[in-house]
């Protein structure tokens, strides 16, 4: 059985201020588009929601280097690597929800390959 948000932080960071540390960490230069509310910063964000995006972001820096290396494998896999409005518009996306975009493009190459 998975254990809780809370279990998971304490095992890997010890307390909620250690993930907080690491995603802002990893959510510097070129992974991360600053969204987050400037009075609130990602503190009063979930533990859940922390957790996935520490492992979006790593998965993201190892995978393709960063998010430039990400909109060329969705405009790759999509099969629109010469169209430039659609990168711009791409650029302009959350990090997690590009990561969202290239499985769903891969599914679907997938599904026209059969």
């Amino acid at each position: 059985m998975k254990s809780s948000p809370l279990a998971q932080v304490k095992e890997r960071f010890n307390d909620k201020a250690g993930l907080v540390s690491a995603v802002k960490e990893l959510a510097q230069g070129d992974l991360w588009i600053d969204r987050v509310d400037g009075d609130k910063g990602l503190d009063c964000v979930s533990n859940k929601k922390l957790l996935h995006l520490h492992a979006v972001l790593t998965s993201v820096k190892s995978e393709f280097g960063g998010r430039g290396g990400l909109i060329s494998a969705i405009l790759e896999a999509e099969k629109r690597s010469k169209d430039e409005g659609y990168k711009t518009r791409l650029e302009r996306m959350s990090t997690p929800r590009l990561v969202d975009q290239l499985m769903a493009a891969r599914k679907a190459a997938k599904a026209a390959k059969a």
